[in-house]
């Protein structure tokens, strides 16, 4: 559902839809990728007393206008860097979670230019399969997914811990479907099969991997993992967190997100 606060960015054939609240240092926000910008809304708010705060949709997602093409993780990353670019920044703050860390990857990989600090929250290392990260989940996942309306607290339970659904059972209803159609679910699925290049070791910006200590679908070790991909990167849990640690406590994603990006100050 298109936000009445949505604005448009046109490029490269791409009409990216996305919300800009707050003020000070730019932080783009990547989502992932069953979801659209409106999993940042209570980050966002958490965030934009400090913070331009900058939550977009990407292709197939949320009002994003985009052709009915196959894409990669590389043409998602150049979206972002246009996007960066379209609003008038050199660079900004990055943060990806899940899918969008893989994004994120890619982005620091290919438009290093475009990134003050990175976060990498709940995620993995670009071209390795879930099936490898976590064969048991996703299998189960997709077992489940064949009938969401029926199965979506069994696949709530995979992103949130027990006491989070039963303090908070509406978030269960989030699984029930989406509002992609067939078309937009193929691509958006297609994408993990598409290897990109990704070098990340020359990426010499601080980069922050975050994780959600009761995240079932992305073991903490697959992100912390990553530090070995970067020059320059710091590890954080959160405890009592699974893998939607955005919706589930912003506020403390936003403590740790602007802990890490204002220690640049302290260290000037």
């Amino acid at each position: 559902m298109q936000s009445l606060a949505a604005k448009f960015l046109e490029a490269n054939g791409i009409v990216t839809a996305y919300e800009k609240s707050g003020r000070g240092e730019p932080i783009v926000l990547l989502h992932g990728g069953e979801a659209d910008h409106s999993m940042f809304d209570g980050l966002a708010r958490a965030l934009n007393a400090h913070f331009t705060v900058i939550a977009y949709d990407q292709r197939d997602s949320g009002a994003t206008q985009n052709p009915p093409s196959p894409y990669s993780l590389a043409d998602l990353a150049d979206d972002a860097a246009a996007l960066i670019r379209g609003l008038g920044h050199d660079r900004a703050h990055v943060m990806g979670t899940s899918l969008g860390g893989l994004i994120a990857q890619v982005l620091a990989a290919r438009h290093p230019d475009r990134i003050d600090r990175l976060v990498l929250s709940s995620t993995w290392k670009v071209n390795k399969s879930p099936l490898e990260v976590n064969a048991d989940a996703f299998r189960a996942l997709a077992s489940y997914r064949a009938d969401a309306a029926a199965n979506a607290a069994k696949i709530a339970a995979y992103f949130y811990p027990p006491e989070c659904l039963r303090e908070r059972p509406e978030l269960i209803d989030r699984f029930r479907g989406n509002s992609r159609d067939d078309g937009q679910k193929a691509r958006r699925g297609a994408i993990l099969a598409r290897p990109v290049a990704a070098d990340l070791f020359s990426f010499d910006r601080p980069t922050l991997l975050l994780a959600g200590a009761e995240d079932r679908l992305i073991p903490n070790a697959e992100t912390f993992a990553l530090a070995r991909e970067f020059s320059r990167a710091e590890t954080q849990t959160i405890a009592q967190v699974g893998h939607v640690a955005s919706i589930q406590a912003p506020e403390r994603v936003a403590e740790a997100v602007t802990a890490f990006l204002n220690s640049k100050k302290k260290a000037a």
